[in-house]
């Protein structure tokens, strides 16, 4: 017991201290995490011997992973993602296996095994590419959605990869016995398949709804880690993915009334394992045979990677993905997958492929795992230098420059601003500076022009010269303060409404002299307090003159707190004032009888 509690201790310490380096270093937290396990591991200062008695009980960790994912996703989401995961899914799998395959043969290699190796070399991690996910904030992006699908099309692959090991090994073919094993296994994986999607959903909720009614923290709990696991190890018997058992299990109970508490549960335990994973990866690298054909391992690793970047890239590009998404795409499941492990070394158990070849290969996994935060630094500055580039193109040209109103930017803000100044038959000249955005908004018909709106050249052709308006709905406050000051010295007579994030930004606004600007979550952030108001009970219009009340007293108090925001003291008795004031002011008009 003292031992497990000394490695535990060991594992928190190495946590705590690589892992703010690396963020610190920006080199990413999982790759902080490989860097410690590299550390504690036989080939580091040795503490922690046995590596795969960790990585088996890590392993969890995607499954955890994955079953919280899962959760966010409802039936008829994961339904709407077929084509992706049969589309992209299949042709990034299959591109990648033949140029692996044809690589193996080309090097002396079997074409069974040349092919096998291909397939499994060509199944991506999971676990790093979701992680990575999570960490950028971009899982519910275009990016990661479409990361996803192909993920879990290689999941489902794993199955006929590790049933046709015995077609390869030859020993059961003289009486038919390896296609009745292939057979029995592709049935048995589909019947504990049916077995989850239709008896699943039926029994989990009433054991969640008895076990809430106990009003047990605890036992929810246990019964959140026992379903996770009896799904994941139902899948693993069959021979399949433990972490697809549990995305299904996540899928079944996404739009259940017990998906939130779920998620509170199960969250920190998918951290700790999670990072106990890429630790047990780095502790699993054989270093020594990395020392001993280090061209032959660094060259193995950068094929693959290269191979499956270009595969992912073409696959994106088809799939369509624009700008930096298919170089962000290639770059996150460029590396091996952690279930070559499982393929592999079932292959050198049967004969298929010898230990020292299975060896190099998982050596050549595990490094391209190890380079896979690098690739995606590199592909990062490469993408920012494309972008640079696209910038100096020339703007388009703008086709009628009489519109009266014109509008930079044109995100979320932007947009919904111009379609309401369309629908009541105001013409709108939008300018906007990203090329993704714009080929995107064009798609749906929407008329953008490139070009950076604080270039004085465009802002002429665009006509600010005679327009009646100038909305600047820009993200970036540099930008917005540079177009602001520009078009106040140049286009004097031009109004402007400007978009500001805040107060801060406000105050720079009356100091540049624009009266008209608009705080962008100001507006929805009154309409959520007043909808707040009526479902606790107060009369709707009532809700609706407290709205306007409020708003009208905050927007006259902006010049007197725009007057001394530079004086600490002076602004929060100010604001403590102002509050004081608005209250009597409310209490004033609810004692008002209506006339």
């Amino acid at each position: 017991m003292q031992g497990i509690l000394i490695n535990v201790l060991i594992f928190l310490a190495a946590a705590i201290i690589v892992v703010p380096l690396a963020r610190l270093l920006r080199l990413g937290s999982v790759l902080g995490y490989l860097l410690a396990g590299c550390a504690l591991g036989p080939w580091g200062i040795g503490v922690i011997q046995d590596s795969e008695v960790v990585l088996h009980v890590a392993e969890f960790g995607v499954v955890l992973l994955l079953f919280l994912i899962g959760l966010e996703l409802e039936p008829r989401r994961l339904w709407g993602m077929r084509r992706a995961v049969f589309g992209a899914g299949f042709a990034q799998l299959a591109g990648s296996a033949l140029l692996l395959g044809v690589a193996g043969a080309l090097l002396g290699l079997a074409p069974g095994p040349a092919l096998l190796i291909g397939f499994v070399l060509g199944l991506s991690s999971t676990a790093f590419a979701m992680q990575l996910l999570v960490e950028r904030r971009q899982i519910d992006t275009v990016l990661g959605r479409t990361a996803f699908a192909v993920l879990l099309f290689q999941d489902l692959a794993v199955i006929p990869l590790l049933a046709v090991i015995p077609l390869l090994a030859g020993d059961a073919a003289a009486n038919g016995g390896a296609d009745v094993v292939l057979w029995l296994r592709v049935l048995e994986a589909f019947a504990v398949l049916a077995a989850i999607l239709l008896v699943g959903p039926r029994l989990a909720r009433p054991l969640f709804r008895l076990v809430a009614s106990t009003g047990s923290r605890e036992l929810f709990t246990a019964l959140s880690l026992a379903i996770v696991i009896g799904l994941a190890l139902a899948m693993q018997m069959v021979g399949m993915s433990m972490a697809l058992g549990a995305f299904i299990g996540g899928v079944l109970l996404a739009d259940s009334e017990y998906r939130n508490e779920l998620e509170v549960d199960i969250e920190p335990f998918k951290g700790l394992l999670m990072g106990l994973f890429f630790m047990a990866v780095g502790m699993s690298m054989d270093v020594g045979l990395c020392l001993e054909q280090p061209v032959t391992v660094l060259l193995l690793t950068l094929i693959v990677l290269s191979v499956k970047f270009a595969v992912l890239f073409a696959v994106a590009r088809l799939g369509g993905l624009r700008g930096h998404q298919p170089w962000q795409l290639a770059a996150l499941l460029a590396q091996g997958g952690e279930f070559g492990f499982v393929i592999f070394g079932t292959a050198a158990a049967s004969g298929v492929l010898p230990v020292a070849e299975v060896e190099l290969l998982t050596a050549v996994i595990v490094l391209s795992m190890v380079f896979t935060p690098l690739v995606l630094g590199v592909t990062g500055v490469i993408v920012r230098r494309l972008i640079d580039r696209v910038g100096t193109r020339e703007a388009d040209a703008i086709d009628d420059p009489t519109r009266p109103v014109i509008i930079a930017g044109f995100g979320r803000f932007g947009q919904v601003t111009a379609r309401l100044l369309n629908a009541n038959g105001v013409d709108t000249t939008v300018i906007e500076h990203d090329p993704d955005q714009i080929e995107l908004l064009r798609r749906f018909g929407h008329i953008v022009h490139y070009g950076d709106a604080t270039r004085l050249d465009l802002l002429r052709a665009a006509g600010a010269a005679q327009a009646r308006l100038l909305i600047v709905a820009l993200d970036d406050i540099i930008a917005t303060r540079k177009l602001v000051d520009l078009a106040r010295a140049e286009f004097p007579d031009l109004p402007l409404l400007v978009r500001v994030r805040n107060r801060p930004e406000a105050y720079e606004m009356l100091d540049r002299g624009v009266k008209h600007f608009v705080r962008e979550t100001f507006g929805s952030a009154i309409e959520t307090g007043a909808r707040a108001l009526t479902l606790l009970g107060t009369d709707a219009e009532r809700a609706a003159q407290i709205a306007r009340t409020f708003r009208e007293h905050d927007e006259g108090m902006l010049d007197a707190l725009h007057a001394v925001r530079h004086d600490s003291a002076q602004l929060v008795s100010l604001v403590a004032s102002s509050s004081r004031d608005l209250e009597r002011l409310l209490r004033a008009e609810e004692q008002v009888e209506p006339s």
